[in-house]
């Protein structure tokens, strides 16, 4: 049979420790026998990055910009521990997911996988919830400070012009902690692009939380924003059947819980850092979660939610066999080649990832799956634990 053809690569981007081994045998086993696949490849394991000074991130990067399709497999962000582990480290490098994510101005959106043996805890849950997650600035990118006698902090701001704006933070009798955090006004626009652009693709609703009553200022330009941008999509939207909504995050949580699910939830980047976890947790497991980076330029860069599971690549190099959950690896993978399929008018290819993706479905529903998911099943399902190359080898049978 001859294979499914690409025109335009896609950008690969080769990980770290678990992912890195099970990202080869998803290569070998489920995508080269059936698809003459075309990438450009960066390996971002974390002595390559060491060896290149992390300029193998930013080509990375750059290289989804031009291509507009990357899938990743999940990588190291190293710290004291890391350092230790890997002495030939010379900088306990950034994040490269950080760095991508400013390169390209995206939004990270996380959806959930879900299976019918697999029950979500919130019982009424009965489509996927995808949590939008603006992922620039606010704690992440704050300053600190520790104080030890009293005394007042304030917050200055001085202009290119030679303006000059302050505020009186607090006055204090004795030590205190301090914070200063910010967010650019292109960067939230973006994000509010990006998440009315993404719903438009999908046509689901879009929900947008933050806590401007506390956060009048800070808080309330996300919202003022938000509203401005959704007038350029109000027509689409509502030609599409689908809506804007805007409530405080405490009240978005209560509706969370009490709604079916089946709309994008787009949060601030704490609360979408928090809140993604609870809803993949809450689906059944953060290996059943995708991650897309899209940019407002439509640019998307596919990858797993979870990171390079440490604990199983131990075991892995002292012989013994793992059971880690492909899933999230393999839909990284089927998201990119459906999303180059669709930008090059290749049918068949887009065809490729909706099989593929079936043919995990149908092999978790035969009862073969990861320990971990055999673990989530419902109580009169027959589950098999399988270990990740058994799970990976029915896969490829059923495809």
């Amino acid at each position: 049979m001859p294979k499914i053809q690409m025109t335009t690569p896609i950008v690969e981007m080769d990980g770290d420790e678990m992912t890195r081994i099970i990202w080869r045998m998803i290569k070998d086993k489920l995508l080269l026998p059936h698809v003459d696949l075309k990438t450009e490849y960066y390996d971002l394991g974390l002595l390559s990055r060491n060896a290149t000074k992390d300029q193998v991130t930013v080509d990375a990067a750059n290289a989804t910009k031009r291509l507009g399709v990357a899938v990743k497999c999940a990588t190291i962000t190293p710290n004291k521990q890391r350092m230790a582990e890997y002495p030939e480290l010379t900088e306990m490098w950034k994040s490269p997911n950080a760095t991508i994510r400013a390169i390209l101005d995206g939004t990270v959106f996380r959806t959930p996988i879900i299976i019918d043996c697999v029950k979500p805890v919130v019982k009424n849950w009965e489509k996927p919830i995808t949590v939008a997650r603006h992922a620039y600035g606010d704690i992440y990118k704050a300053v600190e400070l520790v104080t030890g006698e009293p005394g007042e902090c304030t917050l200055t701001f001085k202009g290119d012009s030679g303006t000059e704006k302050t505020v009186s933070v607090q006055k204090v009798k004795g030590p205190a902690v301090w914070q200063a955090m910010h967010n650019r006004e292109d960067s939230i626009r973006s994000f509010a692009k990006a998440c009315f652009q993404y719903a438009v693709d999908i046509k689901q609703d879009v929900w947008f939380s933050t806590k401007d009553t506390i956060s009048k200022v800070y808080d309330g330009q996300f919202r003022a924003i938000f509203e401005e941008e959704f007038e350029a999509y109000k027509e689409k939207f509502a030609a599409l059947g689908i809506t804007y909504f805007y409530t405080l995050i405490d009240d978005a949580v209560a509706r969370v819980i009490r709604s079916k699910g089946g709309f994008i939830w787009a949060c601030k980047n704490y609360d979408g850092d928090v809140m993604s976890d609870m809803i993949s947790t809450a689906f059944g497991s953060l290996a059943m979660m995708t991650s897309v980076l899209v940019a407002p330029d439509g640019t998307c860069e596919f990858e797993a939610a979870h990171g390079t599971v440490t604990k199983h690549y131990y075991n892995h190099l002292k012989g013994e066999k793992t059971s880690t959950n492909p899933m999230a690896t393999i839909f990284a993978w089927t998201g990119a080649l459906r999303k180059r399929g669709e930008l090059d008018g290749l049918g068949d290819l887009v065809s490729f990832a909706d099989r593929l993706e079936k043919a995990c479905f149908d092999t978790l529903m035969s009862g073969s799956m990861p320990k971990e998911l055999a673990a989530l099943t419902d109580s009169g399902f027959k589950a098999a634990a399988v270990t990740t190359e058994e799970f990976i080898d029915a896969v490829a049978s059923k495809l």
